[in-house]
């Protein structure tokens, strides 16, 4: 019976120091891996930002493309631009969850189901020969199942569609998730956020295809074969982030050279 007692305790033992050192060593490659995790979210960022401007070359590092960027900071209430977080470090989606970082939408403001707004957003700039050659601006909302994360860049006339691209979401492989097709993401370049004179978002994905000889083409996208809602999703964000509540302040105040 002792001896039972015996194997019994040192079977405890052994898996309590199994346990131990597993801890241990889980913890350890945790905390020396913590700044590799955090250099490749940074580049994953950079390329992101850079693929939606239209940006990456293969024959150059990614910092060496993104040093060509300015980083800033927008105030969303003023629409003008801020200095009172760091842009190299502040955070928008973090700051959203905080009440004194951000407000609450109501039901009428929030088309894009996002519940909270961030005060601050971060913006960047590509310059060429003293002048704003394009403007890459962050965007999410919701879609059929999904928040999908992504960047909107915009040419130097704050109107006229670089690229749209999602970093982040989870939408149906096939339907939804068609946002990362390479060719529907081609169908964005060139069009029209807003009508002539005026700062009402008008661009929106339609069921089926564009007909290019539409007067209102240029403000239309090819919807999303199969997946409706994640295609109204789409719509309802980008129409968010460029209207009234999001960034069409600062895009009027950039555009007269006010902000």
């Amino acid at each position: 019976m002792s001896a039972n007692k015996d194997s019994i305790g040192r079977t405890i033992l052994v898996t309590v120091l199994l346990c131990v050192v597993c801890s241990v060593v889980v913890s350890a490659a945790a905390v020396l891996l913590k700044p590799q995790q955090v250099a490749n979210k940074e580049l994953d960022r950079k390329t992101n930002i850079l693929a939606a401007a239209g940006l990456l070359d293969p024959s150059k590092s990614v910092d060496e493309l993104f040093s060509q960027i300015t980083t800033k900071i927008v105030d969303t209430e003023t629409g003008k631009f801020s200095d009172a977080v760091d842009a190299e470090t502040y955070d928008a989606l973090k700051a959203s969850k905080d009440p004194e970082m951000s407000r609450a939408l109501s039901r009428e403001e929030d088309i894009a189901s996002i519940k909270r707004e961030a005060r601050y957003q971060t913006v960047y700039l590509v310059e060429k020969e003293g002048q704003l050659d394009s403007i890459i601006l962050p965007v999410h909302g919701y879609g059929l199942w999904s928040t999908l994360y992504g960047f909107l860049a915009l040419e130097g006339d704050l109107n006229t569609v670089v690229g749209l691209g999602f970093y982040s979401h989870a939408e149906t492989p096939g339907l939804g998730g068609e946002v990362d097709n390479p060719k529907w993401k081609a169908l964005w370049p060139g069009k029209k956020i807003y009508e002539e004179g005026t700062w009402s978002p008008e661009i929106h994905l339609i069921k089926g295809n564009v007909d290019p000889s539409s007067p209102s083409s240029q403000y239309q996208v090819d919807g999303l074969s199969g997946a409706t809602l994640t295609s109204n999703g789409v719509t309802h964000l980008v129409q968010f982030w460029m209207g009234e509540n999001g960034y069409a302040p600062f895009l009027k105040n950039l555009k007269a050279g006010e902000a």
